[in-house]
């Protein structure tokens, strides 16, 4: 210190000390009640905004008053400028932190919006909450007097030694951003790979990307396979689809009643079933001459992929009761099977003419033979 102590600095001090205090408890109560407003609303970015404030607003305040403090005191220089730059150093550090988790929030809240659902493209959020919290480090560094230069440089030579031996790790990051930046795919879409896997798309990050199939077990996807995968996503350009149901009815039957009595039962399922599209235009088309019916396809709109079970369920119950009703028959398929009897030849020792006729496919008419008869007599 320059000067003794005496209750001329202790008192500011502790002004100043207090009023940091103060309004550290102040600013956390204020933003207290505002979280509470903020999560009344739709937006779920002032919640996260609110949540932030409520980390680094007290902080803010204490160091407030902690540099006030520190003022007051008769200090020597080199002490001041060391209070000076903790309190700074303190205040960069949370201001990071709170950025990084403001701005993550934001990106996590845009992309949650975008696809209706609860996750999120963590690729994103990983990656914007990685690049504030370097810079938040680098002015650190400079704020305590620490070049950085030597640091950015070791930094680009050591980047290319580690792009070398990561190559697969950082093509499935570039695979990821690629992916969600062309928004072929998104959070909450239905996709079905050539490879056979489908599902909901739960997260998209940095490695792979995460799919719930209908059985709610999870699928983990390398984003780079998925990026060369030939790929249907069921919920682009709309989420709404049509499905196709195959059904047939006898020849006997009259097509134009077959088409009225099928429309109604369509109309009936597009407008009581949950999941359905109840603006959807009734279509049956007739389509072929089959060996036991007339084929035909039923067309239904439904609002998501997995509701068309659902929606198929109840179709074919109603229809089936309708048919019946109507007296509408739907054949079974018919097969005439024509059994040829042919002779079976066993092949035995030829020891006389007979033998060889019948060997040749023939009996002659030969004299019976003696011995036979004879035998035959003596049996009898």
């Amino acid at each position: 210190m320059t000067d003794d102590l005496t209750m001329d600095h202790v008192v500011p001090a502790g002004i100043a000390l207090g009023a940091g205090l103060l309004g550290a408890f102040l600013l956390r109560m204020l933003l207290r009640w505002l979280a509470g407003h903020a999560g009344r609303t739709r937006w779920g970015g002032d919640d996260v905004i609110v949540a932030a404030l409520r980390t680094m607003a007290p902080w803010a305040a204490l160091s407030a008053g902690t540099a006030g403090a520190a003022a007051a005191l008769p200090l020597t220089r080199t002490v001041q400028h060391n209070v000076n730059q903790v309190v700074t150093v303190l205040l960069i550090f949370v201001a990071t932190v709170t950025a990084a988790r403001v701005i993550a929030g934001l990106v996590r809240s845009v992309t949650t919006s975008r696809s209706g659902v609860a996750g999120s493209a963590t690729i994103f959020v990983n990656i914007t909450r990685i690049l504030v919290l370097a810079i938040g480090f680098l002015v650190m560094l400079q704020t305590l007097g620490i070049s950085i230069a030597p640091l950015l440089t070791a930094l680009g030579v050591g980047g290319l030694a580690v792009a070398l031996a990561l190559q697969d790790t950082l093509a499935n990051l570039f695979a990821g951003i690629h992916i969600l930046a062309s928004k072929t795919v998104q959070p909450g879409d239905y996709i079905q790979l050539s490879s056979g896997e489908e599902g909901y798309v739960e997260d998209i990050n940095w490695r792979q990307t995460t799919i719930r199939d209908l059985s709610n077990n999870l699928v983990v996807i390398p984003n780079g396979k998925l990026a060369q995968s030939n790929m249907t996503n069921f919920m682009r350009p709309e989420q709404q689809l049509t499905i196709l149901v195959q059904v047939g009815v006898s020849y006997d039957s009259d097509l134009e009643h077959v088409e009225r009595v099928t429309i109604d039962v369509v109309s009936e399922v597009m407008t009581e079933i949950t999941g359905a599209v109840p603006e959807h235009e009734p279509a049956v088309r007739f389509h072929t001459f089959g060996d036991s019916r007339i084929g035909m396809t039923v067309i239904l709109g439904v609002g998501e992929f997995s509701d068309q079970y659902r929606i198929k369920h109840e179709f074919i119950k109603r229809l089936h009761r309708r048919y019946r009703t109507e007296g509408i028959r739907i054949p079974s398929p018919a097969r005439t099977v024509a059994l040829q009897q042919g002779a079976v030849v066993f092949p035995q020792q030829r020891t006389g003419p007979a033998d060889e006729a019948l060997h040749a496919g023939f009996v002659p008419n030969l004299p019976p033979n003696p011995s036979r008869v004879d035998a035959e007599h003596e049996i009898s």
